[in-house]
């Protein structure tokens, strides 16, 4: 049973990277807001990430680490100056770190005593666990999704059901994105990932926007999947490359959408946080990354897959069929 909590009047978030898993832990701020509707939501991120939050209406104030140069320059300065800042936030009712993992676990314990997280069975790194003063237990192979969630109302004294979920409000709040009007559909499509074994191949992509025959936006992110981008839309009348987007514009368009279609990553979580519906394809992670509804589905390849020890060469998402996609595509555009 959630504990009971009374007074909670400042509240620190702390999810420090990746995109996906700041986007799918952002939607707890419209539960926690509408059950502590007076108090004030800070959140601690990696600095790359701050523009995604900084003007959020439910949160505060955004605070930035750069653990990354920290990492690199392995400077002393740099590392007095990032606990000084840390520990001259104040002090907050409560603390909760929804990564679970050491680094931010001791960026928590640096904030303030009262800290909230994973126990040592649930946490990624269960180390993690010494750092907290409470702590919520939930299975590491639980949707994570509904990890975030559990983990942040069980600390706060409340419950995210799947209710609640289901009829969420749009995680972040953006502008319409200028769009092509041509009487087709526009279709966003997410070719990048964080490793190459989650990227589906480019001569299927291509494949999938000659099939669908609509207004295929290629987004990217890197100088890599640019170029993959380019030979696409060059490769296809019914694809075009989306121009160089900040994480703003990133949001506003696939806010603005039609469809989306992705590999397992951050832009492609965008989609479910805005309620857009999105087909997410799957080949060495699984279904557990993305929180499932009627206009939010996952496709996953025939590969097994153990998410305690997770297969980076694992390359079957290339053996998902076109024709897969495409029905599930076409089913959600109508």
């Amino acid at each position: 049973m959630p504990r009971m909590k009374k007074d909670i009047k400042r509240i620190a978030i702390v999810r420090l990277s990746a995109l996906g898993d700041i986007v799918n832990s952002a939607v707890t701020l419209q539960f926690i807001h509408e059950k502590y509707p007076d108090s004030k939501i800070e959140w601690i991120t990696e600095e790359v990430f701050a523009p995604l939050l900084q003007d959020h209406p439910l949160i505060t104030a955004v605070h930035t680490l750069n653990l990354k140069e920290l990492k690199k320059s392995k400077s002393f300065s740099l590392l007095k100056r990032t606990i000084s800042q840390l520990r001259s936030l104040g002090t907050f009712d409560i603390i909760i770190d929804i990564q679970g993992l050491l680094k931010s676990a001791v960026v928590a314990r640096l904030v303030g005593a009262n800290t909230h997280g994973f126990d040592k069975n649930s946490a990624r790194e269960g180390l993690s666990s010494l750092f907290y003063k409470t702590t919520s237990h939930i299975e590491y192979d639980e949707n994570i999704v509904k990890r975030n969630t559990f983990l942040v109302s069980d600390g706060l004294g409340f419950k995210i059901d799947d209710i609640m979920l289901k009829s969420k409000n749009p995680v972040f709040e953006t502008v319409i994105y200028p769009l092509e009007k041509n009487g087709k559909k526009n279709i966003a499509i997410v070719i990048g990932a964080s490793w190459e074994s989650k990227k589906y191949p480019k001569e299927k992509v291509l494949q999938l926007c000659n099939e669908l025959k609509e207004n295929s936006i290629i987004l990217w992110g890197s100088d890599a999947e640019k170029e993959d981008a380019i030979w696409i839309s060059k490769n296809s009348a019914y694809a075009n490359i989306a121009p160089k987007l900040s994480l703003i514009d990133l949001v506003s368009l696939i806010s603005s959408v039609d469809l989306l279609i992705g590999n397992d990553t951050g832009p492609t979580h965008m989609a479910w946080a805005q309620n857009i519906p999105s087909v997410t394809l799957f080949g060495p992670t699984t279904t557990r990354m993305i929180y499932e509804t009627s206009i939010n589905i996952g496709i996953k390849s025939s590969s097994i897959v153990d998410i305690y020890h997770i297969d980076k060469n694992d390359f079957s998402i290339k053996d998902i069929p076109v024709y897969n996609i495409t029905r599930e595509a076409k089913e959600l555009l109508k």
